[in-house]
């Protein structure tokens, strides 16, 4: 886990002391040590931020170049390479360390791009062939790890963090189309064009996809190489097969994201997806785990989940490290958040993490596993709810089913009406309905300046899923819209501190086997994430393997946008929103909206959020 960056050039414009700089901008991702690499000719500048997990000797730092052609500058973990090298040790490859980072090179070097449908783990790399004078760069399959990049003036720069672009000398001017669209109906991507960012001219890789630079000639072509079928699934499976298989790759992945060679510890919220990982640390009983927890609280909030999260740490022996989050400290750390994030955050959620990853540093604890993907690959939200009941009523199956009543039974208010029904029926129709309402509400907001509105509107992008299912909505938010905005939260949060974060519901066999199973195995009964619950029911008390409840990740927000200190920061947010021509100067004088979360029409935490973009 690191941070990379790089100048490749047809003519040596940027120097050594640009890549400098960029390395310098990216410091806190890499506590352990910071490097370089040229080809002497200052053609192609390689940078690395070390955060030393794997092999945490000299000999395994970055930049990295191996049989004295290929260099890399890597950031992520490869939870697969001891496999991997011992493969490739069987094709005549000779190892002289003992890193993941290696393996990598080696692995290109044998199968070239084709080396990441070999690999299990979270990766963002770029390497440099000296023979055929190109930069390979790859990022993993859900986008855990990130790779920015600016292709301009005959170069390419790239790096973890646009910070670190910035940092080279190029500017950074927002984007007001995805302002627009995050203003209006919170959209902090682009599902239409994925490589997008709030920033004109700086671009992310896709996740799932590599790159290839050719600096001679200035071209640059990108693919996926990975997508997720919603579509394949398994008409029948005996439920013991299914349990085993689940339970098998689960265990699989959490196993390999315990490879460590400094101690682990986990992020607990008190919820089945984060409990479920401690059960399985605990069953496995992996050398590297720290028993180690931490657990961000809010004592006194009716979402608070300190009680759940102490019955599983005192089940499992974990230290358990509560981490008290406060209007204070969003107060006091605001401007910190916003720096390592870059872009807008939907809800202080985010922060939240955040300061539990601090605790992590100060704790010096630098891996943790987390339980985040679990929620969009087994259907964990209410919402995924209604898109359960349409796939049933349009298979006739709803009414025999029960699901409806086994839902209303257990206090599921989500709503299912004529609307639905519709839906059922005429999918086309009803996305293209939502897509006209949702732009139409966008045009309707009071708050915006006119000609901002005039300008942008144009470039509004809400969509829905091209497949009308619970999978197809799942897809969506796994792969298209959703986990990608949390992986980056993930990431930034982390990476503040020198920590990782490892995500075991991410490898991607478990997902590729998840979506192949039937939908009753994700919704059951009225409960969610059935299959998870089932494996979990003998591993964690019944309170936790069945609640009812779903309680998100969830900060008190609302009371915290209540304290008057936070209103001054929205206030002066909305200062130079109406400096920018982006907000009406008459909201200056409108009320502040307190707004739980996760509670629609959230403007005001929104206006806070993207007002940084111009700071």
């Amino acid at each position: 886990m690191c941070g990379i960056s790089g100048i490749v050039q047809s003519a040596p414009v940027l120097g050594k002391a640009h890549l400098q700089q960029m390395t310098n901008a990216l410091a806190h991702r890499g506590p352990d040590g910071m490097a370089s690499w040229t080809d002497g000719e200052g053609h192609v500048l390689l940078g690395h931020n070390r955060l030393a997990i794997i092999d945490p000797v000299e000999t395994s730092a970055q930049p990295m170049t191996f049989i004295d052609r290929y260099t890399i500058t890597y950031n992520g973990e490869l939870y697969n390479y001891i496999e991997l090298r011992l493969q490739l040790q069987n094709e005549g490859f000779v190892f002289r360390t003992n890193s993941d980072t290696e393996v990598i090179l080696a692995a290109y070097a044998f199968w070239e791009e084709e080396c990441v449908d070999h690999f299990d783990g979270m990766f963002a790399f770029a390497i440099w062939d000296d023979t055929e004078k190109e930069l390979f760069a790859a990022r993993d399959r859900f986008g855990e790890k990130p790779f920015f990049y600016q292709h301009a003036n005959g170069r390419l720069i790239f790096a973890s963090e646009m910070k670190a672009i910035h940092a080279a000398g190029t500017s950074m001017q927002p984007n007001l189309k995805m302002l627009f669209n995050f203003l209006t109906i919170g959209y902090t991507g682009n599902p239409m064009r994925p490589e997008e960012t709030f920033f004109e001219d700086i671009f992310k890789l896709p996740a799932a996809s590599w790159l290839y630079y050719k600096p001679s000639t200035n071209e640059l072509e990108t693919d996926q190489y990975w997508e997720l079928d919603p579509d394949e699934q398994l008409k029948q499976i005996p439920e013991k097969e299914a349990f085993e298989k689940f339970n098998h790759l689960l265990s699989a992945s959490v196993r390999r994201r315990l490879r460590s060679d400094v101690p682990t510890g986990t992020s607990l919220s008190g919820g089945l997806d984060s409990s479920m990982i401690s059960a399985l640390i605990h069953e496995i009983g992996y050398a590297s785990n720290s028993h180690q927890a931490f657990t961000a609280v809010f004592p006194g909030f009716d979402k608070d989940e300190t009680e759940w999260s102490k019955q599983v740490a005192s089940q499992f022996s974990l230290n358990q490290h509560l981490v008290q989050v406060t209007a204070d400290d969003l107060v006091d750390g605001w401007q910190r958040f916003t720096h390592h994030q870059e872009e807008p955050v939907s809800s202080a959620s985010a922060f939240a993490q955040y300061k539990v990853f601090e605790k992590a540093g100060q704790e010096n604890i630098r891996v943790l596993l987390d339980g985040q993907g679990a929620d969009e690959t087994l259907a964990g939200y209410h919402k995924y709810y209604k898109w359960y009941w349409q796939e049933l009523f349009q298979k006739r199956k709803l009414g025999r089913s029960g699901e409806l009543a086994a839902a209303r039974e257990k206090g599921i208010t989500e709503s299912f009406g004529v609307k639905n029904i519709i839906a059922s029926l005429f999918p086309d129709l009803a996305s293209v309905v939502l897509e006209r309402q949702y732009l139409l509400h966008a045009l309707q907001q009071e708050d915006l300046h006119p000609e901002f509105i005039r300008l942008q509107s144009r470039e509004a992008y809400y969509t829905t899923p091209e497949m009308h299912s619970l999978n197809g909505y799942l897809h969506f938010n796994t792969c298209v819209h959703g986990l990608e905005e949390l992986l980056r939260y993930a990431d930034r949060n982390s990476m503040a501190f020198g920590r990782e974060v490892r995500l075991p519901y991410l490898n991607h066999d478990l997902v590729e086997f998840i979506f192949r199973l039937p939908s009753e195995y994700k919704i059951r009964q009225g409960w969610t994430k059935w299959i998870l619950r089932q494996s979990a029911d003998s591993r964690l008390p019944k309170e936790i393997s069945w609640r009812r409840d779903k309680t998100g990740f969830e900060p008190p927000q609302k009371t915290w946008m209540a304290d008057p200190r936070v209103k001054d920061m929205i206030r002066h947010a909305r200062e130079i929103l109406v400096k920018e021509n982006v907000l009406h100067p008459s909201t200056l004088d409108r009320a502040i909206k307190d707004k739980a979360a996760y509670e629609p029409e959230n403007f005001d935490w929104r206006y806070l959020s993207a007002a940084t973009l111009f700071t």
